[in-house]
């Protein structure tokens, strides 16, 4: 068996099928980066799930989602494409899959609390504060930039009580 472990983004969102005998196959088509002397390459894998082991985090997945996936590399195969150019298609059946921790930008956040609207702080009165900026960062009133000689921060406030945040959801 040949295992690989691969870090990428999603190309679509997951399609989940079943086989004839009832089985549930969920498959990811990720694209993974390679940089070779200055030139960027995409190598793009299918990625088979079988069962449903991960129905619940594979609902968070869609495309654009950054996820590591472990598991069993399949035997390359070489077909044609529209043009007549051969390709090969990349096979993984998974053994694990887990969110990155490098996944979305800041945007791509904003956009996930947008859509959730109100609903997203039902455990807490208001959204919390935004984060204070780092030690030695000033403004735009004083020329703005880094400044590695002025007077830290001062320190961001606690939490409040009672809440569930974030970066306390386990996953």
């Amino acid at each position: 068996m040949n295992h690989i472990t691969i870090a990428g983004h999603l190309g679509a969102d997951p399609e989940v099928r079943f086989t004839s005998s009832g089985k549930k196959v969920t498959t990811l088509r990720i694209a993974t980066h390679v940089r070779k002397a200055n030139a960027d390459d995409t190598i793009w894998w299918r990625v088979s799930i079988w069962g449903e082991q991960y129905d619940k985090m594979i609902s968070f997945l869609k495309k654009g989602s950054a996820v590591i996936v472990f598991g069993d590399l399949q035997k390359p195969e070489i077909f044609t494409d529209r043009d007549g150019k051969p390709q090969i298609s990349m096979n993984i059946t998974a053994t694990h899959i887990q969110f990155s921790p490098f996944g979305k930008s800041d945007r791509a956040q904003q956009d996930t609390q947008a859509q959730a609207g109100p609903q997203a702080y039902s455990h807490q009165e208001a959204p919390a504060a935004p984060a204070a900026a780092p030690s030695g960062f000033q403004g735009a009133a004083t020329g703005g930039g880094y400044n590695p000689y002025a007077a830290p921060a001062a320190p961001a406030a606690p939490k409040p009580a009672g809440g569930t945040y974030d970066d306390e959801i386990p996953f």
